[in-house]
């Protein structure tokens, strides 16, 4: 009951309104029609509202009864919601699941784990978060985010529990104006560090091992899409997820640098999904990490790979 309003009453004002009667009404809630009446002549004096002009032969909605019964179906749908999220959660649903996503984990995957989530758990709040590099693993550690979607830095804390999700791919790109995509000789490590070297960077932590910087020149961006700008402008070479360049490859807006050395840069990086030992995860979070994981793995297993390998990239990429 919300103060002489309950929502029996509005079941009825909502059945009339959906079939079209109070004898309808009360077969749709079996009911006999005169208690039918008289719930609704009960929410009419509460409320000081005449919902139905009697005139007639049968009763017919006034103006303000029929936007009271919209009012009234959403009403009911809201209290459906709170009690379908109320069981939930009593069976261990986390009432809210917050994920980190940084900048290297494909978008296709989060977008259709994400679908079938919401699909599975109709009521659970997601809130979604993209983040650069290392911010993902500070928002588990600081509790804002459940879940982080990430490519670890090489010696990950052993407070953060890590489970593999899929292998990216690296290329290593320039413009197609840079004079690295016309350079002849093989590329080593002393042809590269000729030559500005873009990379990205944790904004919150100083700059340590560059465990894939080649050169001694670097431009440090924390936006892999405003890194890629630069790339595709000719102001340096660098490397990058594959899935963001394919499309700037394939019409030659840029050009595939032949860096077959992996002493020099990786070829691939893991993708992990990171949560914190100390808060079990919750219904919701560990449906969507296994989903993940399916998901990666098929794509995966596309790419003709034999199963996870645990790489990660660096500091600085």
């Amino acid at each position: 009951m919300i103060g002489a309003l309950t929502l029996d009453q509005l079941r009825v004002l909502v059945a009339i309104e959906k079939t079209g009667s109070f004898s309808a009404a009360g077969r749709e809630l079996r009911r006999v029609q005169s208690a039918i009446s008289h719930a609704i002549q009960t929410l009419e004096d509460t409320q000081g509202v005449q919902l139905f002009d009697r005139s007639g032969r049968t009763p017919r909605f006034t103006d303000a009864g029929r936007v009271l019964a919209t009012q009234a179906q959403q009403i009911l749908r809201q209290a459906e919601a709170f009690e379908r999220t109320a069981h939930s959660i009593a069976a261990g649903l986390e009432p809210e699941l917050s994920i980190a996503v940084d900048s290297f984990v494909p978008t296709g995957p989060v977008i259709r784990g994400l679908a079938n989530l919401q699909h599975r758990f109709p009521d659970l709040t997601v809130t979604l978060f993209t983040e650069g590099l290392g911010a993902a693993e500070r928002r588990v550690r600081d509790g804002s985010a459940t879940l982080g979607l990430c490519a670890l830095l090489p010696s990950i804390a052993q407070d953060l529990q890590a489970a593999a999700l899929m292998q990216v791919a690296l290329v290593p790109v320039v413009a197609p104006t840079h004079p690295l995509a016309c350079e002849t000789r093989p590329l080593t490590r002393d042809i590269l560090s000729e030559h500005v070297q873009l990379i990205l960077t944790d904004p919150l932590q100083r700059p340590g091992p560059s465990f894939s910087v080649v050169s001694p020149r670097v431009w440090r961006f924390v936006d892999i899409a405003r890194r890629l700008e630069f790339l595709l402008a000719g102001f340096g070479w660098g490397t990058m997820p594959h899935h963001l360049v394919e499309e700037a490859l394939e019409s030659g807006r840029l050009v595939r640098l032949a860096i077959d050395d992996p002493a020099v840069l990786p070829g691939s990086v893991g993708l992990f999904a990171v949560h914190d030992r100390k808060r079990p995860l919750g219904i919701g979070a560990r449906w969507l990490l296994e989903e993940l994981q399916r998901q990666g793995w098929d794509a995966y297993s596309r790419q003709g790979a034999g199963g996870f390998a645990g790489g990660g990239p660096t500091s600085d990429s």
